[in-house]
């Protein structure tokens, strides 16, 4: 155990922090609008991250020993991360992951010398997972239990430190929100637990694909399982409420349609200069949201989001026009919506 932590310790020493970029609104000189490009980890993803400290967890929990073999439900991402964990300690690792899942997500979680077990719906990874973790004597990592409590959400750089420190510069340093997603709902638990323990005065709001049962979850309790699938957002939205999802740390939710997810990342990867994923589109538009509403009212302030994971690994699906076609999503209306934000401030 000692020789497995201190593998995952030295590799993150050798690791730099992920880059803060501005996204620039001309039309709105007072509010500034930033993205923690997460895509700069070494697996490309915010999952990075998170498997970290899952395979961590697991580590000093005992429940991670020499041999055991590691099992995951994943959409992707936070797969081909653990993937590359269970490489570095030598570990084997099965990705239980939906057919759906992008295909160069697939081929990174097997670059890493990761398997993959496919389900025909992303409710039934959950069930299999676990099943696979019995049959085989392994450990089944469970991502959506225990992402909000295997980070450490007081400090040890997590995501919500080391935005806050590389804000300290800026304009205005204490952000006015937020804006994350939520998969598991670890990182918008993360952000604010660490905002409210500093006592930042800084809200948190999850964007959600309107499909996902988070957002009717957060504005009523009692709802906690869709029948309906989620959405084609990969990464985020769920048909049931994850343990990790903690409502009450979040301010609040707004529900964004495919197809203006889609739209913001086309328009924020040209504005950028390199593909980002859905999910960081989902944030984007609801920045945009945001932004407009604080011009309205006069405020200043700041806005952070996160860069999700590369555009790259979507090429196939949500930069595909045959993909958009044969799944029915328009982006062209919403496209024109998100580039008028950036070029007039209205939204």
């Amino acid at each position: 155990m000692n020789w497995a932590i201190g593998r995952i310790e030295a590799d993150f020493t050798r690791s730099a922090d992920t880059h803060l970029i501005p996204l620039p609104v001309p039309a709105l000189p007072d509010i500034a609008i930033y993205l923690k490009d997460e895509s700069s980890h070494p697996t490309g993803s915010l999952k990075h991250r998170l498997a970290r400290s899952l395979f961590l967890y697991g580590l000093c929990n005992g429940w991670i020993c020499e041999g055991t073999p590691v099992i995951e439900a994943s959409s992707g991402s936070t797969a081909v991360s653990e993937a590359y964990f269970a490489q570095m300690l030598g570990l084997r690792f099965i990705a239980v992951v939906p057919r759906s899942t992008a295909k160069p997500k697939i081929d990174a979680i097997q670059f890493y010398s990761g398997e993959c077990h496919f389900v025909d719906a992303p409710g039934e990874m959950y069930a299999a997972a676990q099943a696979l973790a019995d049959d085989l004597g392994g450990h089944y990592i469970d991502q959506f239990t225990f992402a909000e409590r295997a980070t450490d959400w007081r400090a040890n750089n997590n995501i919500a430190e080391s935005i806050f420190a590389q804000m300290a510069r800026e304009p205005h340093p204490v952000p006015r929100w937020i804006v994350c997603g939520a998969g598991t709902g670890g990182t918008s638990a993360t952000i604010g637990r660490f905002a409210r323990y500093n006592r930042h005065d800084t809200k948190v709001c999850v964007a959600d694909p309107e499909g996902s049962v988070f957002h009717r979850h957060w504005a009523d309790r009692s709802v906690t399982r869709l029948e309906h699938p989620s959405g084609c957002i990969e990464g985020i939205g769920r048909q049931r409420v994850e343990p990790s999802f903690l409502p009450d740390v979040v301010d609040r939710m707004e529900a964004v349609p495919d197809a203006c997810s889609i739209a913001a990342a086309h328009e924020v990867s040209e504005r950028l200069g390199r593909r980002c994923g859905g999910s960081t589109g989902t944030n984007v538009w609801v920045c945009a949201m945001i932004a407009a509403e604080m011009a309205a009212r006069g405020e200043a302030g700041s806005i952070v989001s996160i860069l999700c994971d590369d555009g790259v690994r979507y090429a196939d699906t949500i930069f595909d026009d045959g993909w958009l076609e044969a799944k029915g999503l328009d982006v062209a209306e919403p496209r024109e919506r998100i580039s008028a934000f950036f070029d007039t401030g209205k939204f």
